[in-house]
C-alpha cells in the first residue's frame, strides 16, 4: 500500500468511518502535533493501535500548531508530518484538522476509543472533546508517556548543539 493513501481529508472521513462500522471494526483515535517524531510518539501510537482494529490520527494543522506551541513551530509542515505518520505500520489513517481543539474532528470521526497521553487525566483533557466522544458512545483511555521523550525536550537538546 502507498502510505499517501492513508491520508484522508476531513470531508472524506465520514465515508471511511462508515466502512469501518460496516466491518464491525473498533476505531481508536488520537490527535496531536507530532512535529518531530520520536520514540515516545511511536510507542504511544503502537499502544493506541493495539486497543482496536484501526488507528486514526488527527493531526493539528500548521496554523493550529502555531496557536498551541508558538510562532516557531511546527518544525515540519503538516503535509510532511502527515506523510511520516501515515508511513507507520501502526497508523491506519491520518486526517489534518485546522481547529485548535479536536472537537469537530472527533465529532466526525466518532471513535470507539479516544486515546490521550499520560500527561493528561480524564479531568484535565479538553472536556468538550471528551463529551464529543462519550456522546457518540465512545470512551476515553489515557496511556502512559515514555519518560524523558518529548518534542520540546528534543528541540532543547538540538538548540544546545
Amino acid at each position: 500500500m502507498n502510505f499517501r493513501n492513508k491520508i484522508i481529508k476531513l470531508a472524506q472521513l465520514t465515508r471511511w468511518r462508515t466502512t469501518l462500522r460496516e466491518q464491525s471494526q473498533i476505531l481508536v483515535v488520537t490527535n496531536g502535533c507530532f512535529d518531530l517524531l520520536h520514540l515516545g510518539h511511536v510507542t504511544y501510537l503502537e499502544a493506541a493501535r493495539n486497543l482496536g482494529d484501526a488507528l486514526l490520527v488527527g493531526l493539528n494543522s500548521d496554523r493550529a500548531v502555531r496557536e498551541l506551541k508558538g510562532p516557531e513551530r511546527p518544525v515540519n509542515d503538516e503535509n510532511d508530518r502527515a506523510a511520516v505518520l501515515a508511513a507507520l505500520a501502526s497508523v491506519d489513517a491520518v486526517t489534518i484538522f485546522d481547529d485548535r481543539t479536536a472537537v469537530n474532528f472527533l465529532t466526525v470521526a466518532q471513535p470507539d476509543i479516544y486515546v490521550k497521553g499520560g500527561d493528561y487525566t480524564l479531568a484535565t483533557i479538553n472536556q468538550a472533546e471528551r463529551a464529543a466522544v462519550e456522546q457518540a458512545g465512545g470512551r476515553v483511555i489515557i496511556l502512559p508517556v515514555v519518560a524523558g521523550k518529548s518534542t520540546t525536550a528534543l528541540l532543547k537538546k538540538i538548540a544546545h548543539l
